[in-house]
């Protein structure tokens, strides 16, 4: 039996918590919302996020960020995205030196193009910090449904030891060293998938998703490559797996913003429907940023910035993108000489 702390107690953390305490760990579940300590404490559930699924008797809930931090083999960052900086900072003065870290939101910082696992190192830098991805909605993980996932991390020891702690019958889990391509494969895909929702808003079929899903998995991946990514890493479960349950499922926030947008919906009004953190739209400039720094081509994600921040119609980024130069799919392939 370990013992596990997660920071954050959102659908995701909560649904890890249950499952970590399945499979016979201590668990402690910190929030810093008062309102949802008491939720989590009083009805033993989160009855917001995924009502319905109890947190076992033996999960601790508390607003005690000392308690969370202190005296776990594995503390989980499940915070959003956007909290992760000033939740790292908080969390510090707390951490021992050496700390077992796995981070497993979603993102890219707005203004430094960081990702939050070189946020935490920043914060905490004695932290020993990994990173867990995959296509993994909350709600199918929280009741059991077969989920797969890969921890990142430069220490194959930590990466060994996540694994055994969150391994079950239902929840798979692999390990890699490239925590580059994981990181990025889970981050912009929102940014695509935010893209997939639009269409789906405006009434296209199977073909606009395939297309988008295919050209997408290709601008993460060049990206992820000059950044320092494996291909290998885009083909697999943090790239093409994340990708497709994030631009084909109801569960995902950012389809569902997404769609919303392409009903008519301005970026604040599907994200206050929504009503949960938009991971995507909180990328979407960091990934455009990244894509001008290391010159990397990326026109699906260079017109989702035009929609959520120019005000740009979708269909006229969608325009946009099928009006673009004619050009090979893929340049480096050589012509047979007649």
């Amino acid at each position: 039996m370990s013992k596990v702390s997660f920071l954050g107690a959102g659908s995701w953390g909560t649904a890890l918590a249950v499952m970590l305490a399945k499979n016979g760990h201590s668990v402690v579940l910190w929030s810093a919302i008062s309102a949802e300590v008491k939720m989590l404490s009083k009805h033993r559930e989160h009855k917001d996020r995924l009502p319905g699924v109890k947190l076992p008797g033996t999960v601790i809930v508390t607003d005690d960020l000392e308690k969370a931090c202190k005296g776990h083999d594995l503390v989980v960052f499940s915070v959003a995205s956007p909290y992760v900086r000033e939740t790292a900072k908080k969390a510090a003065v707390f951490m021992p030196k050496g700390q077992r870290i796995v981070n497993v939101a979603k993102g890219i910082e707005n203004d430094t193009f960081k990702t939050l696992r070189d946020i935490i190192c920043e914060e905490i830098p004695d932290a020993d910090v990994s990173v867990l991805s995959g296509p993994s909605h909350a709600e199918e993980v929280s009741v059991d449904m077969p989920t797969t996932v890969v921890v990142g991390s430069l220490n194959e020891k930590s990466a060994a030891l996540i694994q055994e702690i969150f391994m079950n019958d239902t929840f798979r889990v692999y390990i890699s060293p490239d925590i580059t391509g994981i990181e990025l494969g889970g981050s912009i895909k929102n940014v695509i998938a935010l893209a997939a929702g639009v269409c789906d808003g405006l009434g296209f079929g199977d073909n606009t998703k395939a297309a988008l899903i295919t050209r997408g998995i290709a601008e993460i991946a060049r990206l992820g490559m000059a950044i320092g990514g494996k291909l290998e890493t885009f083909a697999g479960l943090s790239g093409i797996g994340d990708l497709i349950v994030t631009c084909t499922s109801s569960h995902s926030r950012n389809h569902n913003a997404g769609y919303l947008i392409g009903k008519g919906k301005t970026m604040e009004e599907a994200m206050a429907e929504v009503n949960q953190v938009v991971e995507g739209v909180y990328s979407a400039k960091a990934a455009y940023g990244l894509a001008k720094k290391y010159n990397v081509s990326m026109p699906i994600v260079e017109q989702v910035n035009k929609v959520l921040f120019e005000n740009v119609p979708a269909t006229e980024a969608i325009k946009n993108l099928l009006t673009r130069d004619r050009c090979n799919e893929y340049p480096d392939l050589g012509w047979i000489k007649n």
